[in-house]
């Protein structure tokens, strides 16, 4: 093997570990919350949904643990170079009330898992089948939309509000995206093809904000505006 080529094998799999070490913190953070919104819930079904959501975040970010001890990496410093830009987005955009919790969720929460399976498609199939399985949805999807939908028939005066504070965590979630981007030239590559520089990073911006489109469709919050 070539140097050049040996370069670009160490700097794939230095990708991978940031993408797995980002998975990681992502998880374990979205753990974290899942448990905080089910303290906050109103209603036991909805404390008990909530926190069988979060044993089953807990379970994936174990999983993510696993793999990179397989890959003999320090699952602590792989993920370390993630924390100031996730803690970043989650501290600039601390929810009101619970309505705004569950749209975070929702609408942050799947920008991001758009952002790693964007990445994950780039590699191998042993790696980006762990990150889709890891990012299945645990049922949150369809009960944040559901309580979403029924806030706004009861009410549909918050349907301004929780509009603009969708399009916030959209801005909020992609400027971080981009900022781990920029921060992490090998993640960067593998998501642009060996490239960092490539168009394709733009791209899939531009995709990440088409899918946000899709999930406003489906909590109703399309075409209101901040005042309703």
């Amino acid at each position: 093997m070539t140097p050049p080529e040996q370069s670009r094998r160490n700097e794939r799999a230095e990708g991978i570990l940031d993408l797995l070490g980002m998975l990681a913190y992502a998880t374990l953070s979205a753990f974290f919350r899942l448990s905080d919104d089910a303290a906050l819930a109103e209603s036991l079904p909805d404390k008990i949904a909530l926190a069988d959501m979060a044993v089953v975040q807990y379970g994936q970010y174990r999983r993510v643990l696993e793999r990179l001890r397989e890959l003999d990496a320090d699952p602590g410093v792989t993920m370390e170079p993630f924390v100031l830009a996730i803690d970043d987005f989650h501290a600039s955009t601390v929810p009101a009330d619970w309505l705004e919790g569950l749209i975070k969720a929702y609408v942050g929460d799947g920008i991001a898992a758009d952002f790693y399976r964007a990445i994950a498609a780039k590699l191998d199939p042993p790696i980006e089948e762990l990150v889709l399985e890891v990012l299945a949805d645990t049922g949150y999807s369809e009960f944040a939309v559901a309580r979403v939908r029924q806030a706004i028939k009861a009410d549909p005066q918050v349907a301004g509000r929780l509009a603009l504070w969708a399009r916030r965590l959209v801005g909020e979630a992609l400027s971080q995206a981009q900022r781990v981007a920029a921060e992490r030239e090998p993640l960067a590559r593998l998501l642009a093809g060996g490239d960092a520089s490539s168009r394709e990073v733009g791209r899939m911006f531009a995709s990440l904000t088409d899918q946000h489109t899709e999930r406003m469709t489906t909590l109703g919050l399309t075409g209101y505006s901040a005042t309703g």
